[in-house]
C-alpha cells in the first residue's frame, strides 16, 4: 500500500491540533459571576443578594448564560418587601441559559424570541411562566417579559456590563421581570418538617428528631441559616450500619446535629465547596467537619469513613434547604473505632423508641469567614432586608476578597493545565496516526 503524500500527513496532524486547541480554550472558559461585577459600585446590592441566595453558585456552573442585572435603585425597590426565597426567585427569572450580547439582542429572528430562564429550570415554575420573552420593539429598545400570557414589557435593555464571548454575558436592565405567582413563598420555619421528610422517604430520620428533641434544634435555625442532610429509609437498611440503639442520648443527638450545617447551601453550593464544612456537631476546628466530593453533577459528602451521595432536593426555601442522602453520615469522631452492627433486620433493628431531649435548643453559630466585608450601597428610599454581615461559610464563588482572587485565578490555570495536557495527549496520538498514513 502506498504511503499517503507528506503534505496529506501535515494537513491531518494539523487539523487535530486545532481540534485539541479548541477543546482546550473550551476548558477554560469558567466564570465567575460575582468576580465580574466586583468593583462595580451601582451593582453593589445585587450582587450582595447573588451570594446570599447561593444564585450566584447556580449561574456559575452554567456554560452559556445571560445575567440581567439590576442597579441599586431598581434591586431596592424590588427587595423592600420580599423574603429571601422570593429574591432567590426573582434573581433566576434574571438569569437565561443562553448567550445574548447586544448584536444578538438586535437581530432576532421575526423581532422577537422565546427562552429559558434559570427559574424555568429548577422546575418550580407552572407551565411556561419561567420562560422568558425578548422582544426588539419600535425605536430601538429591547424589552424582557414573562412568558405568562398578558405579561407586559416592564424590563428594558439598558446597556452592556460585561461579556466573555459566548459563555457569558452581563447586561443592565430597568426592572425585574415578574409575574403573578412568582412571590409569595412561605417562610421556612412555617414548613412542617417531619411532614416534609415522611413524604421525601425519610421517616426513620424524623422518628429520629422528634424522639431525641433535636427536630426543635431544626426549627430554631430554619429561619436563619440550615442545610438539613437526611438519610433516605434504605440508608437505615445498609449493612454494617452501628447498632444506634447503643448509643447515649447525647451521642445520638451529636450524630443528629452532624446531619445538619449551619448555613444555606443548596447543591450547587455545595458541589464547589472547598476544606473542611462545620455541621452543627462542631465544636472547634477539624472536629465533626464533612469534606465534599464532585463528579459532574453528582455531589458526596465524606466523613472520613466514608461517602454519602446527595440524592435530592426536598426543599429549596432560602435559608433553608432539605437533601436527602443515600447513607448515614457517621463522624469519625464517634465511630473511628470498630463500629458495633446493627442487629439483623427487623422491627427491633429499626430506630431507638424514644431518647432524652437534649440540654439545648439552638444550633451551634456558624463560624465567620475570614475577609472583610463587602461595600455597603448607599441607603435606597426604600429600606431593603439586609443580607447578614458575614460571609456565608460556603462562598466559594463570591466576589474575591484578599487572596480570594489568587484562588479564581489559580482554578482557572488549573483548568489551562488540563486543557494543555489534553491538547498534548492528541497531538501525540496526531503524530502516531500521521506516522502510518
Amino acid at each position: 500500500m502506498a504511503a499517503a503524500p507528506h503534505h496529506h500527513r501535515g494537513h491531518f496532524v494539523l487539523l487535530v491540533l486545532s481540534l485539541a486547541a479548541a477543546f482546550a480554550a473550551a476548558a477554560d472558559s469558567s466564570h465567575n459571576i460575582t468576580a465580574v461585577l466586583d468593583g462595580r459600585s451601582e451593582y453593589t446590592l445585587y450582587n450582595s443578594y447573588l451570594s446570599e441566595t447561593k444564585v450566584c453558585d447556580e449561574i456559575n456552573s452554567e456554560h452559556t448564560v445571560t445575567v440581567l442585572v439590576l442597579t441599586n435603585g431598581a434591586m431596592s425597590s424590588l427587595v423592600a418587601n420580599l423574603s429571601l426565597a422570593d429574591i432567590k426567585n426573582a434573581l433566576r427569572m434574571l438569569t437565561l441559559l443562553d448567550y445574548f450580547d447586544e448584536k444578538k439582542l438586535h437581530s432576532l429572528d421575526s423581532g422577537s424570541e422565546l427562552t429559558t430562564s434559570l427559574y424555568q429550570k429548577t422546575g418550580q415554575a407552572a407551565g411556561n411562566m419561567g420562560h422568558v420573552n425578548i422582544t426588539d420593539l419600535r425605536g430601538g429598545k429591547v424589552a424582557f417579559a414573562s412568558a405568562a400570557p398578558g405579561a407586559k414589557f416592564q424590563s428594558t435593555y439598558t446597556k452592556r456590563v460585561d461579556t466573555e464571548p459566548s459563555t457569558l454575558s452581563v447586561l443592565e436592565v430597568s426592572d425585574p421581570i415578574t409575574f403573578p405567582g412568582l412571590f409569595g413563598s412561605p417562610s421556612a420555619s412555617s414548613v412542617n418538617l417531619t411532614d416534609i421528610l415522611d413524604k421525601a422517604g425519610c421517616k426513620q430520620f424524623a422518628r429520629l428528631i422528634v424522639s431525641s428533641g433535636v427536630v426543635k434544634m431544626y426549627q430554631a435555625a430554619m429561619d436563619k441559616a440550615l442545610t438539613l442532610l437526611a438519610p433516605n429509609d434504605d440508608a437505615f437498611k445498609a449493612k454494617g450500619l452501628p447498632d444506634l440503639t447503643k448509643l447515649s442520648s447525647a451521642d445520638l443527638v451529636t450524630l443528629l446535629q452532624y446531619h445538619a450545617l449551619p448555613q444555606y447551601a443548596p447543591k450547587a453550593s455545595l458541589k464547589v465547596a472547598k476544606g473542611d464544612i462545620p455541621t452543627l456537631a462542631s465544636t472547634g476546628a477539624g472536629k465533626y467537619g464533612l469534606s465534599v466530593v464532585s463528579s459532574g453533577d453528582d455531589v458526596s459528602l465524606d466523613t472520613g469513613l466514608g461517602k454519602s451521595r446527595v440524592a435530592s432536593t426536598v426543599l429549596d426555601n432560602t435559608p433553608t434547604v432539605i437533601l436527602t442522602v443515600d447513607k448515614l453520615l457517621l463522624p469519625s469522631e464517634l465511630f473511628g473505632g470498630a463500629p458495633s452492627p446493627a442487629p439483623a433486620p427487623g422491627p427491633a433493628a429499626d430506630v431507638p423508641v424514644s431518647a432524652p431531649a437534649p440540654e439545648t435548643s439552638a444550633p451551634a453559630p456558624s463560624p465567620k469567614a475570614a475577609g472583610k466585608k463587602k461595600k455597603k450601597a448607599k441607603s435606597p428610599s426604600h429600606s431593603p432586608p439586609a443580607p447578614p454581615s458575614d460571609s456565608p461559610d460556603l462562598a466559594p464563588a463570591d466576589a474575591p476578597e484578599g487572596d480570594a482572587a489568587d484562588k479564581a485565578d489559580s482554578k482557572k490555570n488549573g483548568a489551562a493545565a488540563a486543557a494543555v495536557n489534553f491538547a498534548a495527549t492528541v497531538a501525540c496520538i496526531a503524530l502516531a496516526v500521521a506516522a502510518f498514513l
